[in-house]
């Protein structure tokens, strides 16, 4: 099987794509699988790299044109089987503001939000109503690039047009205070849960990316309920969202509450990335699970 792992990107997000995409290209076994590196540095170089002989594109893209839908589309064109979610999914799962209504359409809990395309459309009643502080973040970004945490109603407009400069809208969000922890699920099957403390005051880009470890990562048992609430959210999202073959939930836990705060079609794969973590956990090495999302992708 000819399989490529496409990588780069036109995202803010591309360098982490990079660092993905390489540590999959490393750990795909060449026992079972002939494998080649694709770079995207523009849109078109989906036309003119990804060839008719792939039999299977392992995607490793973060961000737009990679992570929201498209590039699965034009590879659903080519009839080139992908990892991960499917198109419709992905751009759902993608759009911060379409995921949270399903959620809470579906009863999930979710924190309250509202989205503005420009500043003019800042409601400053409404996050008073909701109350400080606020996440505001690009609406359909990722890797916290261009996240706020914002305490005060000064600090609100800066924030918005900042995200404005790499998003078509951005989130205005409720903070909620708690732990940060992830939810990996796996063809179905939650695995164990990653917990998350950053030493800055939330898992900030610099901290997910950072060499001097700014973040604490680490496989967590919750109480027997908790965890079993946390096991049933997980599944209610994999079936809402009609999720295929893997998917990484973030929320937030406070006390006994859960909040999911979005899904990831796409999270990073370098092999300290949280979904390696969890699965190393239940026995299953870096290329075992390489070869597990690429079997239930496929099925």
């Amino acid at each position: 099987m000819k399989i490529a792992v496409i990588m780069g990107g036109i995202s803010s997000e591309r360098e982490v794509s990079l660092n993905s995409g390489n540590e999959v290209y490393n750990n795909l076994n060449r026992d079972k699988y002939d494998v080649v590196k694709i770079i995207i540095d523009d849109k078109k170089d989906v036309f003119t790299k990804i060839t008719d002989d792939i039999d299977f594109a392992l995607l490793a893209l973060h961000g737009k044109f990679g992570e929201d839908g498209c590039v699965q589309h034009l590879l659903e064109t080519m009839d080139i089987p992908y990892s991960g979610c499917g198109s419709l999914c992905s751009g759902m799962c993608m759009d911060k503001n379409v995921s949270k209504k399903m959620l809470r359409d579906s009863n999930l809990p979710t924190a309250p939000w509202t989205v503005v395309k420009s500043v003019d459309e800042i409601d400053y009643d409404f996050i008073e109503n909701m109350g400080y502080p606020v996440f505001i973040k690009p609406n359909s970004g990722g890797s916290s690039v261009a996240t706020f945490f914002v305490k005060h109603k000064d600090d609100v407009e800066n924030a918005v047009k900042e995200g404005l400069e790499v998003d078509e809208f951005v989130m205005i969000e409720k903070y909620i205070p708690g732990g940060e922890f992830t939810s990996f699920v796996l063809n179905g099957e939650v695995f164990p849960t990653i917990s998350i403390k950053s030493d800055s005051e939330f898992f900030d880009y610099e901290s997910k990316y950072s060499l001097d470890n700014g973040a604490t990562e680490e496989v967590v048992y919750l109480d027997e309920d908790l965890q079993k609430k946390l096991n049933k959210i997980s599944e209610e999202c994999w079936k809402i969202f009609n999720c295929k073959a893997y998917v990484r939930i973030d929320v937030i836990i406070d006390g006994d509450n859960i909040y999911v705060l979005e899904l990831n079609t796409l999270p990073g794969m370098t092999k300290t990335s949280l979904i390696p973590r969890s699965a190393a956990a239940r026995g299953i090495g870096y290329s075992q699970l390489l070869d597990k999302i690429i079997e239930y992708s496929l099925q």
